[in-house]
């Protein structure tokens, strides 16, 4: 009989301390990988083309304000055409249930490469994402964005795109 509480007790022990590490390393998540595909300048039929990106959040920067919850946010989307965008800014997280609303504000450096000519080398990507919980760690979504230079240059087209996006925290 006292091996049998001793067996049920160190299983006790097992599943709580197991628990407890579980929480431990989700909290002690800070930082989040968003990796999206897409397409640049949908609505442009001559200069349309498929993108890839990433970008990275520190949570620990995260300030709660009276505009909501701001984070700094820096990325990198390369588009088929050799067209490249860098960029750093600030995004605003909404939680609604499962639901997440995330606007985002980020200047950043363009290179058009064979892609489309944006007008000027700083360009303006104001974006929202809408993103779904799938576990205490990753994320399922997406986000429409439009890239403008808002008439630095000469000429200011701009481009319109969509990406599905995955986010991880680590």
């Amino acid at each position: 009989m006292n091996f049998k509480k001793f067996i049920i007790n160190l299983l006790m022990i097992i599943f709580i301390s197991s628990a407890i590490a579980e929480e431990k390393i989700v909290n002690d998540q800070k930082t989040e990988l968003n990796v999206y595909t897409g397409m640049f300048d949908f609505s442009d039929d001559g200069k349309r083309s498929n993108l890839i990106g990433f970008q990275h959040q520190n949570e620990n920067l995260n300030r709660d304000t009276f505009l909501g919850n701001l984070s700094p946010i820096t990325g990198l989307l390369i588009t088929a055409d050799n067209a490249g965008y860098v960029y750093t800014g600030v995004q605003a997280q909404y939680k609604l249930g499962f639901l997440n609303f995330t606007p985002s504000f980020t200047p950043g450096l363009y290179h058009e490469g064979d892609g489309k000519d944006l007008g000027h080398l700083i360009e303006f990507k104001s974006e929202l994402q809408i993103s779904l919980d799938l576990s205490k760690t990753s994320q399922l979504g997406f986000s429409y964005n439009h890239i403008s230079n808002a008439s630095l240059g000469d000429k200011n087209p701009g481009a319109n795109s969509y990406m599905f996006n995955f986010f991880k925290n680590f």
